[in-house]
């Protein structure tokens, strides 16, 4: 008797090493995911312009529970006086907002309904390699309804000053209007959550990844906001190469370069830059402390940072080593819960 077939006999299912691609044409994409797209209208009280006191906001969004629930960007409906959206069937309903959270984008609200509406299904973005192809659907300029597409051209981009949070790149046009709706894959699952284009670029579109949207939904739907610890420090890794051609003793770790006013690393004393120095075609705030350890972890990496800060709880007291003036010294500070800054849902 054959291997197999014994395998077979005695209950072994053999389990492939990859699963098999998707590659359902996109005229079929489009039919299964379009009916859970909606168009989404923000009406917001514009206090700088008297003149125009009303101004509307367009975006997309997409239906993912079948009680009304819609994932959408924060910046479409933050701040909105009142909300409505149309379906894919072109029935207009009102909605509120169940949660937002400012620093990933993203937004949960609800339509009010009489029959359920149909949804989308959420799929898994940690699977998506650069090249897999991707399709944006959305209502852009507001034409109702548009699919764009295109691939994943980047992954895990962080963008300093724009987005703290790794982001899915692609080529797929996304263009005003588009925002908050899906970017969907081959098998008509949701990946990502598209969230603003690069006006210095050509084909450069970000979207939010669609396990990162996951992993908030719930702080979304019980709290309305999500729940993060703070230290209120921004800045950028050095190494040994930075010192040599700035030629100053800066030792390897975490350059902070701003402290937040007010912000628990404010409060402890931690210094931000003052001179900017131009190096490599990058912009470096120098002047400040560089942070070398939080509890005794070391932080050498931007994302060594943001790993070490997310495992902290707000209220909780922390030991942090930082080098000043070449002298290695030690401050204790209290963990806050991240407040929305300035930088927030910048469009």
């Amino acid at each position: 008797m054959r291997l197999d077939a014994l395998l077979l006999l005695l209950g072994f299912v053999p389990t492939l090493a990859f699963a098999e691609p998707c590659a359902e044409p996109f005229v079929a994409v489009y039919a299964k995911v379009s009916p859970a797209v909606v168009s989404i209208h923000a009406t917001k009280i514009n206090k700088a312009k008297p003149q125009r006191r009303f101004e509307t906001i367009v975006g997309s969004g997409v239906v993912i529970e079948r009680d009304g629930q819609v994932l959408t960007n924060a910046h479409v409906v933050d701040g909105a006086a009142s909300l409505s959206v149309t379906l894919d069937s072109g029935t207009k309903v009102p909605a509120r907002v169940i949660g937002l959270d400012s620093m990933l984008d993203l937004a949960l609200i609800r339509i009010e309904t009489t029959s359920p509406p149909p949804t989308a299904s959420l799929g898994d973005s940690s699977t998506l390699r650069v090249g897999d192809e991707v399709a944006a659907i959305g209502n852009p300029i507001g034409l109702e309804q548009t699919m764009t597409r295109g691939i994943v051209s980047g992954l895990n981009r962080i963008l300093p000053g724009l987005a703290e949070q790794p982001l899915i790149q692609t080529d797929a046009p996304i263009n005003p209007g588009n925002s908050g709706g899906p970017l969907v894959d081959r098998c008509g699952q949701v990946v990502g959550i598209n969230t603003f284009i690069s006006e210095e670029a050509q084909s450069i579109g970000f979207s939010v990844p669609i396990n990162s949207a996951k992993a908030i939904l719930h702080d979304l739907r019980e709290i309305g906001h999500v729940i993060r610890p703070w230290l209120g420090m921004q800045g950028r890794a050095v190494d040994a190469s930075v010192s040599a051609f700035v030629k100053l003793p800066l030792v390897t770790g975490y350059l902070v370069e701003i402290v937040d006013d007010g912000s628990p690393a404010d409060r402890a004393g931690v210094h931000g830059g003052t001179t900017s120095v131009v190096i490599q075609g990058e912009e470096y705030l120098l002047g400040g402390d560089v942070l070398t350890a939080i509890q005794s972890t070391p932080i050498r990496t931007h994302a060594e940072y943001l790993a070490t800060v997310r495992a902290l709880k707000p209220g909780q007291r922390v030991k942090i080593t930082l080098v000043r003036d070449g002298q290695s010294r030690e401050l204790t500070l209290t963990v806050a819960e991240r407040p929305r800054l300035p930088a927030d849902l910048v469009e």
